[in-house]
């Protein structure tokens, strides 16, 4: 029975880590925002990440007039904000912290799920005077401001650039991914291109879709704005890449699933190895046995009979074993969610229990069959 515990118990707890994972996934992008759209300059590489590296024009097509077309003409958006970003030193007093910087408007925190826990958002009036005013995360809060202070009004440096806070973030803690989300500033995006960084280009343009179902044809709509923004020709290939949250989140679930049945195979050897101890034990069982199958069979039991008798002997081994696993695989898995989420699948335990009753009438018919065939003068006199 050993085998098929561990075998079951692998089963469910490697399934249990890869729907967890799966889950966790579908969490963050549902946190993330399903609407979302991604804008951002320069075409697809060819090769993939070690593909050809784009030049610094092809990454600078995005422009303001951009996002101006997009919001105006595009019907399937609900809102849409530009982004410009930079890393460096923030700086409170004797406190600093290397943190990363957004530009963008309003619309930013509806599209990415973030809201503003005190004080306010910057205004319109902020972005049209390109206003040195931010939003902080609260790990940016928790690093410059240790003692608890008020952070809302305050004066803070970025690259020796003085900012007033007019407003804290709620905290969203750490991403699937590792990525801390509290530790960000968001500023007006025009002070960040004039002041901070000198461009007139975006970095990128987030938007969200009214609907999910829309995401498509949003997409072709803004393709559509942005070629006649560009005037790029009929054969000209784009100079931008849009990405939705729907294509992200299908492609992460393609590889999750994929990662999931690969954990599974793996456990499931377990299961097989533990069929074939199964059958080796049910077959040293019957030629220990051979005697009493003799006596038995002379005394009127047919084949069918033996057969059944042996048969479900190795179910209930193998059955018994999967009910312990179950429990044990609960147990692992229990565990396992105190480090990383898991979550059990009610469709692999009753996987689990079927794969056993198939391995024990797979691994016990062979034996059980053998059994049936003795002779019952030559079973009697075996020694």
């Amino acid at each position: 029975m050993l085998g098929i515990i561990i075998g079951v118990a692998s089963v469910i707890t490697m399934l249990a880590i890869g729907q967890g994972a799966k889950t966790g996934i579908q969490s963050e992008i549902s946190e993330m925002g399903v609407n979302l759209i991604m804008i951002q300059p320069g075409g697809n590489t060819q090769g993939g990440p070690g593909g050809v590296r784009q030049s610094a024009a092809e990454m600078e097509t995005l422009k303001l007039a951009d996002f101006e077309s997009i919001s105006k003409e595009a019907r399937y958006l609900m809102s849409v904000s530009p982004i410009v970003n930079t890393t460096g030193q923030v700086i409170s007093g004797a406190n600093n912290k290397s943190t990363t910087i957004y530009g963008v408007n309003q619309d930013y925190l509806e599209i990415n799920r973030f809201s503003i826990q005190d004080g306010d958002m910057f205004t319109d009036q902020d972005i049209q005077t390109a206003a040195k005013v931010c939003v902080i995360g609260k790990t940016v809060v928790d690093e410059l401001f240790p003692n608890g202070e008020n952070p809302i009004g305050q004066e803070i440096r970025f690259k020796q650039i003085p900012f007033q806070i007019v407003g804290v973030l709620k905290s969203k803690g750490f991403n699937s991914m590792g990525m801390d989300q509290d530790d960000r500033i968001l500023a007006p995006y025009t002070t960040i291109q004039k002041r901070v960084l000198a461009i007139t280009h975006l970095h990128s343009i987030n938007a969200s879709v009214v609907k999910e179902e829309y995401s498509e044809v949003a997409i072709n709509e803004i393709a559509d704005i942005l070629r006649q923004n560009h005037k790029l020709k009929a054969e000209d290939e784009d100079d931008f890449t849009i990405r939705s949250m729907e294509e992200i989140s299908s492609m992460m679930n393609t590889v999750m699933t994929m990662l999931t049945v690969l954990l599974a195979s793996v456990a499931g050897i377990s299961l097989l190895v533990g069929g074939i101890g199964i059958m080796n034990i049910m077959y040293v069982s019957v030629t220990e046995r051979t005697r009493e199958i003799g006596l038995r069979m002379s005394i009127g039991a047919r084949g069918k009979d033996i057969l059944a008798q042996f048969l479900i002997e190795s179910i209930l081994i193998s059955v018994t074993g999967g009910a312990i696993g179950v429990l044990f695989g609960a147990c692992v898995s229990a565990l396992v969610n105190m480090v990383t989420p898991v979550s059990i699948q009610g469709w692999s335990v009753l996987l689990s229990f079927a794969v056993c009753t198939i391995t024990g009438i797979f691994f016990g018919w062979y034996p059980a069959k053998k059994a049936a065939d003795l002779d019952p003068i030559e079973a009697i006199r075996y020694e």
